[in-house]
């Protein structure tokens, strides 16, 4: 079983997911993957301490801070998938990776599609920051809840050396 609570951020109405203890997802409304990570009934509920603090955090990202996380994340995915996740989790903020940096970390033959892949198929947008991650030479590539929203959260973090 899951809670949801909403949040208003100021690129879009967003869901947030808890199992009680941890934060299982993140999304926007309508962006790609929304949900596909749970496997469980989902109960409205606000008043979670979780929420709180979490929507605290969103608040002082939206506001250009670099808020530290503070509470548990427990993204749902495949082994190989929560590795890519880990490495996300560790791009410092204000800073990017390539999808072919990470799939460096992980292997010598990794490709940068798979890392891709997994990637796209991040539950926790933004808490696990996805949207740091760009092509080769700095491209600006997709992002699940859409490229606006990516150059967006970029915005605020104040990366601009991406090519289009």
């Amino acid at each position: 079983m899951y809670f949801s609570t909403d949040y208003s951020s100021p690129i879009g109405e967003m869901l947030i997911l808890s199992d009680g203890e941890a934060i299982c997802g993140l999304w926007f409304y309508g962006q790609k993957h929304f949900l596909s990570s749970v496997d469980g009934d989902i109960i409205v509920n606000d008043d979670l301490t979780i929420f709180t603090e979490v929507k605290k955090w969103l608040d002082d990202y939206f506001n250009g801070l670099n808020p530290k996380i503070n509470f548990k994340l427990n993204p749902g995915g495949s082994e190989f998938r929560k590795k890519v996740w880990k490495i996300l989790s560790e791009i410092p903020y204000g800073e990017t990776l390539t999808y072919g940096e990470i799939a460096s970390k992980l292997s010598d033959s990794m490709s940068a599609q798979a890392v891709g892949g997994a990637v796209g198929h991040n539950p926790i947008s933004i808490l696990i920051p996805c949207h740091r991650v760009l092509g080769t030479g700095g491209k600006l590539t997709g992002y699940a809840g859409g490229i606006d929203r990516k150059i967006k959260l970029l915005e605020i973090e104040k990366i601009d050396d991406y090519t289009f």
